[in-house]
């Protein structure tokens, strides 16, 4: 009789022993343990995060963060901690969470258009991925880099095309790099490359002139106009004095590209600088804003005409006046200059 109990009561503490394992197990494991509101929370892995780091970011959103430890280190995941962006599901066990965490990196929406500037880019992009503004600009001006793709500092803006991106938030800034330079490869086929080539441009001469036309007319119906006109005055080896690039040259001037210049005065068009198409023939160094993809390709696919000016129309606000003679330019310009001030419009 005793022995019989004894065997019980071994039997019932082995089941309660064995019931305590199991219930641990799946209390650890797979019992939900996030405590988050939402119906799922992002969680942003940095190349150097530890499983300290991680744990504290972790922290407001688990019920346990100890037992995400434990999980962590019997699947192996705290010696191997993969940097990203990860997206937890609301009710999810750990076994669950590490797996995301593990395998399941998310890409992120990296967009980009209208930047005046490579640094006002690095600022925009380092805004949706890892990779810090300092990091990228290092990357954009590497001069190994430069060098060996035809770039230089005052021109390189043109590798990157306006567009909606897909990448890892953990993206280097080499790696951000490497991606755009294939996107501008692939973009410059041999159908645009030969439209460059029959007017005598090349790519990143076609990305300057577009950010010249884009700055020139907001106005997509008259863009090819505009490009037209510079394209004849660059085919006449006349110089393209363009008011957008002294605008342009006066910010870089003075390092404020934030000032709104709303009129170009006599004096400003004596400014010594590369960007002043009114004194320097051709096109400037670089371009003087991001252009839309719309008005490269306006550029390659250029109206045919004879107009070599053009000046504001007073009475269709956003549009110009074009002219094939100076004669008719200077009556036009007149027109301009009695509008410009009659508003009082002096800077």
């Amino acid at each position: 009789m005793y022995k019989r109990k004894l065997i019980v009561l071994i039997s019932l503490i082995g089941i309660g022993i064995g019931t305590y394992f199991i219930f641990n197990f799946y209390n650890i494991f797979f019992w939900n343990n996030t405590v988050f509101k939402n119906k799922h929370s992002y969680v942003f892995i940095d190349h150097d995060d530890t499983m300290d780091s991680l744990e504290i970011q972790l922290e407001p959103l688990l019920k346990s963060s100890k037992n995400f430890l434990i999980a962590a280190e019997k699947k192996g995941y705290s010696q191997n901690i993969k940097p990203g962006k990860y997206k937890l599901i609301r009710g999810s066990g750990n076994n669950e969470l590490i797996n995301v965490l593990r395998s399941k990196r998310l890409t992120v929406k990296v967009v980009f258009n209208n930047q005046e500037r490579i640094e006002n880019l690095a600022k925009r992009v380092s805004s949706q991925i890892a990779a810090d503004s300092s990091s990228l600009m290092n990357a954009f001006y590497d001069t190994s880099f430069l060098e060996s793709n035809g770039f230089s500092k005052e021109n390189i803006l043109a590798m990157y095309l306006p567009n909606s991106y897909d990448f890892f938030w953990d993206t280097t800034a080499e790696g951000f790099r490497k991606k755009m330079f294939n996107n501008y490869q692939q973009f410059w086929n041999k159908d645009r490359l030969k439209k460059a080539k029959a007017q005598n441009l090349s790519p990143i001469d076609v990305y300057i002139l577009a950010s010249i036309v884009q700055k020139e007319s907001p106005k997509e119906d008259e863009q090819p106009r505009v490009a037209s006109v510079y394209l004849n005055r660059l085919a006449k080896r006349m110089k393209l004095q363009a008011d957008p690039t002294v605008i342009y040259a006066l910010k870089k001037e003075s390092n404020d590209f934030d000032q709104v210049i709303k009129r170009v005065l006599l004096k400003d068009l004596k400014i010594s600088s590369l960007f002043n198409t009114y004194k320097n023939k051709g096109l400037p160094p670089g371009p003087i804003t991001m252009p839309d993809i719309s008005t490269i390709e306006v550029v390659l696919s250029a109206e045919q005409n004879t107009y070599l000016y053009f000046v504001a129309d007073p009475s269709k606000p956003g549009y110009h006046l074009f002219a094939k003679n100076l004669r008719q330019h200077n009556s036009n310009k007149q027109l301009y200059i009695n509008w410009i001030n009659k508003k009082k419009i002096y800077r």
